[in-house]
């Protein structure tokens, strides 16, 4: 059951990661430094979070340990976010 519901988690987490990793574009033209600091910062974020929705995926589908709470808390509370953003943007 916790594995089956970190896979779901997972996958929510890796698809809106790399849907915003995508439009993240720290080396655009026309940015101040800070602007710049800034959107990297959040693109290095977006691929640590799509390398953690890869890594449950990966580890549920190959049999990994079984998450712990911390493991499901962490991912679920990301995955409310994610849910509450996109009904929140209509």
């Amino acid at each position: 059951m916790a594995v089956a519901l970190l896979f779901v988690l997972g996958v929510v987490v890796l698809a809106e990661a790399l849907n915003k990793l995508e439009r993240t574009a720290p080396c655009a033209k026309g940015l101040s430094a800070r602007q710049r600091l800034l959107a990297w910062l959040k693109a290095i974020a977006w691929v640590l979070l799509a390398f953690a929705g890869g890594g449950a995926l990966v580890g549920s589908i190959f049999g990994d340990a079984p998450p712990t709470v911390r493991e499901l808390c962490l991912f679920g509370g990301f995955t409310v976010l994610i849910v509450r953003t996109r009904f929140k943007e209509g």
